[in-house]
């Protein structure tokens, strides 16, 4: 059974399903996870766990992209 639940992302409710991973809702959200810094629940996620964090019910996550330029 697929349960579905809510999170925030960048302040915006969505609903997740069980097991959803870190990695799962960058690729669901069409983002590369290599230019980009997540944190779950004011906590910072390294990228190598990206895969195995799971999120629950009532995260609140923040993706940050970075963004190239200068001078």
């Amino acid at each position: 059974m697929n349960q579905c639940f809510q999170i925030q992302v960048n302040g915006e409710s969505r609903e997740s399903r069980a097991g959803t991973t870190v990695a799962d809702l960058l690729r669901d959200l069409d983002i590369k996870p290599d230019r980009v810094a997540v944190e779950v629940n004011l906590e910072i996620v390294d990228k190598g766990v990206f895969a195995q964090r799971s999120l629950q019910e009532g995260d609140r996550i923040e993706i940050i992209s970075f963004i190239g330029g200068g001078r």
